[in-house]
């Protein structure tokens, strides 16, 4: 019969939290964030407008920023903006967040609260039901403590 002893149980948590902190932390590439718009675009190019970005220039805690997204849109059944994906090309994951809406929705505007590890390009695209894509983006640089750097 195994005992667990206090001494093993302390050493399986310090070797957890080695763990835990060895975890790879780093951004994402320009390249990765790319590759995550191009997927959810298909490849086509996106036009710049029709998107509304409010979003702070600068974040005191990255924990927790927060994004409001409108796009300029009829939202009726013939068209409508269906899809609209968050991306930030310094984040470990470039892909933040993607919203899918209806005619239903109303309007096509979202709000949330997004988490960035560093300073950043937040890029939004949006895809409408006809197939046109747009997009947008903006600088937003992440401090510690309220401190610039």
């Amino acid at each position: 019969m195994s005992l667990i002893t206090r001494r093993s149980t302390l050493l399986l948590g310090a070797g957890l939290t080695a763990t835990l902190i060895a975890v790879d932390n780093s951004a994402a590439t320009p390249a990765e964030a790319d590759a995550a718009i191009a997927k959810f675009t298909g490849g086509k190019a996106a036009q710049n407008g029709k998107i509304a970005i409010d979003l702070p220039e600068i974040a005191e805690n990255g924990n927790t920023v927060p994004l409001s997204i409108a796009v300029d849109s009829p939202m009726n059944v013939d068209d409508y903006v269906s899809q609209i994906l968050v991306v930030g090309d310094g984040n470990p994951n470039p892909g933040i967040v993607e919203f899918h809406l209806t005619p239903m929705s109303g309007r096509a505007e979202v709000a949330t609260r997004i988490r960035l590890q560093t300073t950043e390009h937040v890029i939004v695209i949006a895809k409408t039901s006809t197939g046109k894509l747009y997009r947008e983006q903006k600088v937003v640089k992440v401090t510690v403590g309220g401190c610039g750097g």
